[in-house]
């Protein structure tokens, strides 16, 4: 009997797993997601140099996996029908297929893993690496593709060449581009720039530093315009635009006017007559062919990050090498991939389709927009040149009206506020975000005339007086003669040219360090990081953006009216044509380029008497400043003579102390001279000390940083 009633147990327990494994197949069928998994390259141990492989923490030695994860998406699915085109990018079965690459970077004894997972976003393809502190505490490290249209590797690559696929290479996202429902080429306008290019030699249309990637339609110049201008202000005032003829041009592939290389492929380029002229912009609009339908990268780095967190094994029966190891997840990114997640977020693509939440933490660092991907013809590689989108809608987490736009009141966690799928969110910000890449709107809204609030799910931390991204770091870095640099910082973007000034070295470095260790507490132990430290109205911390309102000192090195009025970056309201929803920022842009609306008022933070902004998180080398240190720099002449005088893009520069009160004297400088300040150097190294000591009480410097930075400040040239 007791082995009949075991025989029966037995067959209970089969049946119940038969059952759900049909239950998961037909959940499966009907929902998108990863069905295969491709292995490219494994780097185990990872991290080696000269046969010596790093071991981290109690993780021991990591390995790297590079692969391609193949997916699908339901296109009559809710949570993918807001992806602009995805109903003429669809197989003859309904579903949209795609290949993303990806790398993973864990412990080579998964038992050591901590449960962790950052899922970090590529910066236009760039490999990410896991950090060093997050190896030493066992976390998971997950990088996937998103970007459809980076031209370094190209989204119609096929899936053979190797070389594509390893741990350090670019990453890139096949995905299909949008066909009419006959099936012939859909086409639309297009615009894109050549700037600070001078000579005979054909010019290419590239955004930032990547390729325009839209073809024209037709090579006859008739069927198109370019015009060159003597001068743009960053709020799009222009003057001397001259339309030139279309014998005067050709679309080619690179050589010159003469002697034109064949359009084959990306970049287009521009054969002009007569040759460029750097003192000039020119400007193209074009009919072009075949746009991407870039918004599947929303979902696909959704998948993905779904799929390595949640999945046993693929459908063909491959092992996910992190199965059941992961409790937590935080989604990661920089720059345009912080701008990234903003937009993903805001999409509503922290759920996917079997209705969980994807991440429950997410981290968008130096960003202060939403990634301008989801709409037919997007250039997400744009970093806010004039005409180019990333600013419409809500930049905002709650939701806040916007009457200067005319638009209703949104917010970006309106979509996972509905679904209940917000995740907790931390965002740090520097200078160089306020002055070139329009982030103040986030804080005050359109109008400008108040402190949005905060959601109790999200933190604020600014780094005042910081560069995008922070700089070198150090204490002789801001020396001159010492280890600041005598050239000026290069200016982010298109062929900008370089700043009149040394770059700024304000660092991120510590800061990022203690934000890490708040944001996997909060995650992991529910434990709240410090609250947010911006500036505000409310405490009368940011004024109008010019040299009078912020109090800014008349310095050396820099004309009596810098930062002048209209020198900052605005939020200009485009206007993109009727097909386009600027709420959402999708749809149809018919107007190439857009018309400008309106200029936003833009505000910026107050200065104290050195220049140094007030109103953020205490960082050592302001608590202890050697210099005035700014977001902002002015583009020298030379090189780019179209920019000079001008914002350099979002660049950061420095302005010295003195050393004594006689120099300082001599050059017209109000600020305090470095031995005015400290004495000697036994007294700056106190300052130091005392500067250090507050960060650590606050809760943005780890001990651990704090005597690294006392002792460097030690060993430094500072008043020696």
């Amino acid at each position: 009997m007791q082995c009949v009633a075991a025989t029966h147990r037995f067959r209970r327990r089969a049946l119940r797993a038969v059952i759900g494994i049909a239950l998961l197949a037909s959940t499966s069928a009907l929902h998108a997601r990863v069905t295969r998994i491709v292995i490219d390259e494994k780097i185990s141990p990872a991290f080696c140099k000269e046969a010596r492989c790093a071991s981290f923490g109690v993780a021991g030695e990591y390995e790297q996996i590079a692969g391609r994860a193949y997916g699908e998406l339901d296109a009559a699915d809710p949570l993918n029908k807001g992806i602009q085109d995805i109903q003429l990018a669809k197989d003859a079965d309904g579903k949209v297929r795609y290949v993303a690459t990806f790398v993973l970077t864990k412990p080579v004894d998964i038992s050591k893993a901590s449960g962790l997972l950052w899922h970090d976003v590529p910066n236009r393809g760039r490999p990410v690496l896991l950090d060093a502190a997050e190896r030493r505490f066992g976390d998971i490290g997950l990088a996937s593709a998103w970007q459809g249209d980076n031209a370094g590797i190209g989204a119609r690559l096929g899936t053979t060449v190797r070389a594509a696929m390893a741990v350090r290479a670019n990453h890139w996202l096949q995905l299909p581009v949008a066909k009419n429902p006959d099936g012939s080429p859909i086409t639309g306008k297009v615009f894109a720039r050549i700037i600070n290019r001078t000579g005979m030699e054909a010019q290419p249309l590239i955004v930032q530093t990547n390729p325009v990637p839209y073809l024209p339609v037709d090579p006859d110049t008739s069927k198109a315009t370019l015009v060159s201008r003597d001068h743009e202000s960053t709020a799009g005032a222009v003057s001397g635009e001259r339309a030139i003829a279309a014998a005067d041009w050709k679309f080619c592939g690179g050589g010159t006017y003469d002697e034109p290389l064949p359009l084959a492929a990306l970049p287009v380029h521009i054969c002009l007559k007569g040759g460029f002229d750097a003192a000039k912009l020119y400007q193209v609009v074009y009919t072009a062919k075949d746009p991407y339908v870039l918004g599947i990268g929303f979902a696909a780095w959704r998948d993905v990050g779904a799929f390595f967190k949640h999945a046993a094994r693929d459908d063909t029966g491959t092992a996910n090498p992190v199965a059941g190891r992961i409790r937590h997840s935080i989604a990661r990114g920089r720059s345009q991939s912080g701008n990234y997640l903003r937009g993903w977020l805001h999409a509503g693509f922290n759920q996917d389709e079997t209705k969980r939440q994807v991440h429950d933490g997410m981290w968008p660092i130096i960003a202060g927009r939403r990634i301008a991907l989801n709409f037919r013809w997007a250039q997400p590689d744009g970093v806010l040149e004039l005409y180019q989108a990333g600013s419409e809608g809500p930049q905002w987490w709650a939701r806040y009206p916007d009457p200067a736009r005319k638009l209703p009141a949104r917010g970006i966690l309106d979509r996972c506020s509905a679904s209940k799928t917000c995740p907790k969110i931390i965002e740090h910000f520097g200078a160089a975000e306020i002055w070139g890449l329009k982030l103040g709107p986030e804080w005050v809204g359109t109008s400008a005339s108040e402190d949005i609030p905060l959601p109790d799910n999200v933190r604020r931390y600014y780094i005042a007086s910081s560069t995008h991204g922070g700089g070198a770091g150090g204490f002789d870095s801001s020396l001159p003669g010492v280890g600041l640099p005598t050239s000026g910082a290069r200016c982010p973007g298109n062929n900008w040219g370089t700043g009149q000034l040394p770059p700024n070295p304000l660092p991120h470095t510590e800061t990022v360090n203690a934000i890490r260790v708040h944001f996997r507490n909060w995650v992991m132990q529910n434990w709240p990081p410090p609250a947010s430290r911006y500036p505000t109205l409310r405490e009368r911390q940011l004024v109008d953006a010019n040299k009078t309102a912020m109090g800014f000192p008349t310095l050396p090195r820099l004309r009596r009216t810098a930062p002048e009025p209209g020198f900052i970056n605005p939020l200009i309201d485009y206007d993109w044509g009727p097909r386009f929803d600027p709420n959402d920022a999708t749809g149809i842009p018919d107007n190439a380029p857009p018309q400008i609306r309106q200029v936003l008022k833009m505000l910026a933070p107050r200065v104290d008497t050195d220049g140094n902004e007030i109103g953020g998180v205490p960082v050592v080398l302001l608590g202890a400043p050697l210099g005035t240190y700014l977001g902002w720099n002015i583009t020298a002449p030379g090189a780019a003579p179209f920019h000079q005088g001008k914002l350099c893009n979002y660049a950061g520069g420095m302005i010295p102390f003195a050393r004594t009160r006689a120099e300082r004297a001599a050059n017209n400088d109000p600020r305090r001279s470095l031995e005015e300040r400290y004495v000697d150097h036994a007294g700056y190294v106190a300052a130091v000390k005392k500067a250090a000591a507050h960060a650590v009480e606050t809760g943005f410097l780890l001990q651990t940083d704090a005597d690294a930075l006392i002792a460097a400040a030690d060993k430094s040239q500072v008043l020696r």
